[in-house]
């Protein structure tokens, strides 16, 4: 006999705030279950690759998820000024681009103070700042947008966007 899919779920979402069996998957499938806006293929593949994952608990795994993001604001920034390099760069994404420069270094510094916030046990601080990552991938896209040209960091700004809510719904399960 099969026990029901609630007490499932409500047994794995005790086992990860208790730290009890915390691996990716357990982790993520309770952040998904808690939060809509997880993708919980997007929290494993990325969680997984990790060196430190597959040894850690709920706390550790938000600190992973931050860092993913300060790692991916670096990456931003390496690229937005590969691309600024570029002799053949129209004037309207140049602009975009400088915008975006600033944004992405503001980002690296919130994932990085989220980062250093949970650490600390100050979930609702390392929460607001891992929200504060969100808001500047979207200005950054909307930099784009109001430019009228493609932009060239879309994966970027997903990928920020993503970790974030990752790192903030993995956060709200140790409280």
């Amino acid at each position: 006999m099969r026990p029901p899919a609630a007490l499932v779920v409500v047994a794995t979402v005790l086992l990860v705030l208790c730290g009890v069996d915390a691996t990716v998957e357990t982790t993520c499938k309770a952040a998904a279950d808690e939060d809509a806006h997880v993708n919980y293929n997007f929290c494993v593949s990325e969680l997984r690759k990790h060196y430190q994952s597959s040894d850690t608990d709920t706390w550790g795994l938000a600190k992973i998820a931050a860092n993913m993001g300060v790692n991916n604001a670096y990456g931003a920034i390496h690229d937005i000024e590969h691309l600024l390099a570029k002799p053949s760069m129209d004037a309207k994404t140049k602009v975009a681009l400088g915008q975006c420069q600033g944004l992405y270094d503001n980002m690296k510094f919130a994932f990085a103070g989220a980062y250093d916030e949970i650490n600390d046990r100050n979930y609702a601080a390392g929460k607001e700042k891992a929200a504060k990552a969100v808001s500047l991938a979207h200005q950054c896209d909307d930099a784009f947008v109001k430019a009228a040209v493609p932009s060239p960091l879309k994966q970027h700004g997903l990928y920020s966007v993503q970790t974030a809510i990752v790192c903030m719904a993995i956060t709200n399960l140790i409280k």
